[in-house]
């Protein structure tokens, strides 16, 4: 498969881009100029695009698009709301005008019922908003809404679903390990799953 991930030079996004690579598929990493993209496989595509003003073309000969992107928890609610929800949303809908076969969306705990009086209640609902988008969107879908992350690889046992407790932690490498999964499995096809490393 031929994957484009948004969010290729992040944390998550590198190690994703490597899981990809070593899985076998063809990678697009989707950067911007200023993107420092000393981390990511020689073999990745690069190709250039900006969420907050998405052009047209972006997904272009691509089986399937990866958002792995985000605006970080420390940025302004306009920068959210440019990146997260906004930037989700254009590349959305470039991927339907594209013909992609899946759109996987790495979203995060608490965006199903996002409560605006909490510290995280602006980011959660531009989740929020992203990921109703894609779901009326026509695309095939998954939505992938871990826990706290942390930096570490992780040990590839996940837990998924009703399981998940939303005060765990979720390993960067164990959520590139389900994002690889979700883009390819038949398993993931229309699902949201909430997601903890075990």
């Amino acid at each position: 498969m031929k994957i484009l991930v948004a969010g290729a030079t992040g944390k998550t996004g590198t190690r994703l881009m490597n899981e990809l690579v070593a899985r076998g598929h063809d990678t697009v990493a989707l950067v911007r100029d200023s993107s420092d993209t000393s981390q990511l496989p020689v073999q990745a595509e690069q190709r250039k695009g900006d969420l907050a003003k998405l052009q047209d073309g972006v997904c272009e000969g691509c089986d399937a698009v990866i958002f792995a992107a985000g605006s970080g928890g420390d940025t302004s609610a306009e920068m959210t709301d440019k990146i997260d929800r906004d930037g989700a949303i254009a590349l959305i809908d470039q991927a339907a005008k594209s013909g992609v076969s899946r759109f996987v969306m790495l979203s995060s705990v608490g965006a199903e019922n996002p409560d605006p009086d909490t510290e995280m209640g602006h980011y959660l609902q531009a989740k929020h908003d992203a990921d109703e988008h894609l779901k009326a969107s026509g695309l095939p879908y998954a939505i992938l809404r871990p826990v706290a992350l942390t930096d570490d690889d992780g040990e590839g046992a996940m837990v998924f679903g009703d399981d998940v407790d939303p005060k765990a932690k979720a390993a960067r490498g164990d959520v590139a390990k389900a994002l690889a999964d979700a883009a390819m499995s038949a398993e993931w096809a229309g699902k949201t799953l909430l997601m903890q490393s075990a």
